[in-house]
């Protein structure tokens, strides 16, 4: 009986493998099998997320960005502007080469008519210009002695035209007299003052303010006195 056993146990071995020899074998199997699986499971995303396209974020602009570059536009609008306009007005004067009209008193006599005196004015204007017209309103005559008024009167409206002289004739009143009587070269300031718009080409300004003024006139008669002119008047980019 002994024997019989043996010889089963020969016959019929243990297929499990012993803890000393199969382990090594076993465990490099659980291994290797590891390893396969691993490599395989690793492989599915990374060829899945190759064929995937990258994923880039694309720049946001800030708002402020924005208000800068929209500043940056209207500033070279301006100043592009700005330079267009400088050159229309330089090749426009370059063109008309606008100049102020000029006055002068011909004459001024004291004449007494009955019971009156009065001072006969006349004053040229004159307009140099050759492609402006000049549109005056009544003008205001105002003589003046020492601070004090010795006399005023009007001169009709009216029109210097392109290279033109325009004479214009008024009786003013005298007042104070004694003062003539007493000294006929008594020194005079005749003020002119009116409005004025000016038309050159098609274009026609707004009205403006103007004085002239002749001084260092002698009150027994004089000639051929030149007069100041004050006109502010601006006609597109310049002033006359």
């Amino acid at each position: 009986m002994p024997e019989s056993n043996s010889m089963a146990e020969k016959i019929f071995p243990d297929t499990k493998p012993t803890a000393v020899k199969g382990s090594g074998a076993t465990a490099n199997a659980t291994t290797t099998t590891a390893n396969v699986n691993t490599t395989f499971s690793a492989s599915k995303p990374q060829i899945y997320n190759a064929a995937r396209p990258v994923y880039r974020s694309r720049p946001h602009r800030s708002r402020r960005s924005c208000y800068c570059y929209c500043c940056l536009w209207i500033i070279f609008i301006i100043l592009l502007s700005t330079i267009l306009a400088a050159i229309a007005g330089g090749i426009l004067f370059l063109l008309y080469r606008p100049h102020r009209p000029s006055f002068s008193v011909s004459s001024l006599q004291l004449s007494r008519f009955n019971l009156t005196t009065r001072f006969n004015l006349t004053v040229t204007a004159r307009n140099p210009n050759k492609n402006i017209v000049f549109y005056f309103d009544s003008v205001s005559v105002s003589i003046n002695s020492k601070g004090g008024v010795i006399g005023d009167g009007t001169i009709p409206a009216f029109v210097t035209a392109k290279k033109s002289s325009t004479i214009l004739k008024t009786a003013v009143r005298a007042q104070r007299v004694d003062d003539l009587k007493e000294n006929k070269s008594l020194a005079l300031k005749i003020e002119l003052d009116s409005k004025v718009k000016v038309k050159i080409g098609s274009h026609m300004s707004k009205k403006a303010a103007i004085r002239v003024v002749c001084d260092g006139i002698k009150a027994l008669a004089t000639s051929n006195a030149e007069c100041t002119v004050d006109l502010r008047i601006k006609i597109w980019k310049w002033t006359i």
